[in-house]
């Protein structure tokens, strides 16, 4: 399987079915035996659904609401969008159901916002990075870790009704959450005083992330010609 220099841009990518649902171009950081860890920064060239675009540039919230219809009967299409606002953390253990991120503002202090545990299927290696699929449960974690929420509840149990998240996801979700709060509350991974996360910085030196060009050509902004490399379900 291929591993990343650190320095290195790396693609990550939902899919489903097949058929990518998202793409971002971070930058890898460490890439060992126990975790890839990348960092995205605002400018990074990302591939996103038209309608979660939408939803961000208007705030209309029927838009997002169509995302997970259109998921689960594998009608959308991507396009351009470049991250802003925020400079993210990844840690990407494998074979695990859960990433961490952790959210900086993107100014000089680079403050620590707030983490983030992204449920999510384990990381499967491509030759551009890595594919995963978001399961749409998320939990998020003040700061400080002095106590968290979980997020998007209702659309995980819509995307349950819809058969975007299976019964094997489900269960490994169940497990997951125990083993991510027990990351929290015994201080483990990035969560460490030792980590080094919370006074994290990125070197503001670091050129924007870029996807590689045949992906970004006009004819490949459907999803289903972006999977050539994908290895097989199962």
């Amino acid at each position: 399987m291929p591993t990343f220099e650190p320095g290195a841009t790396a693609v990550r990518r939902d899919v489903l079915r097949g058929k990518v649902w998202s793409a971002h171009a971070v930058r890898v950081l460490a890439d060992s035996p126990d975790a890839l860890v990348a960092c995205c920064r605002p400018g990074a060239e990302c591939l996103a659904p038209t309608t979660w675009i939408e939803w961000l540039l208007t705030g209309d919230d029927g838009v997002r609401k169509r995302a997970l219809p259109n998921l689960a009967a594998g009608r959308w299409r991507l396009d351009r969008w470049i991250w802003r606002d925020t400079v993210q953390l990844l840690w990407n253990p494998p074979g695990t159901w859960f990433s961490v991120h952790a959210f900086y503002d993107a100014s000089d202090e680079h403050r620590l916002s707030r983490w983030y545990v992204n449920f999510q299927r384990p990381l499967r290696r491509t030759a551009l990075g890595f594919d995963t699929f978001d399961l749409l449960l998320d939990l998020v974690v003040a700061p400080d870790l002095s106590g968290w929420s979980w997020k998007d509840e209702g659309e995980y149990a819509q995307g349950r009704r819809l058969g975007v998240v299976g019964e094997d996801d489900h269960r490994a979700v169940e497990r997951a959450r125990d083993q991510a709060v027990a990351m929290i509350e015994n201080r483990d991974g990035p969560f460490a005083p030792d980590a080094g996360w919370a006074g994290w910085r990125s070197d503001p030196s670091w050129p924007a992330t870029a996807l590689p060009a045949d992906v970004l050509t006009a004819d490949v902004l459907t999803a289903d010609v972006l999977t050539a490399d994908l290895p097989p379900e199962g």
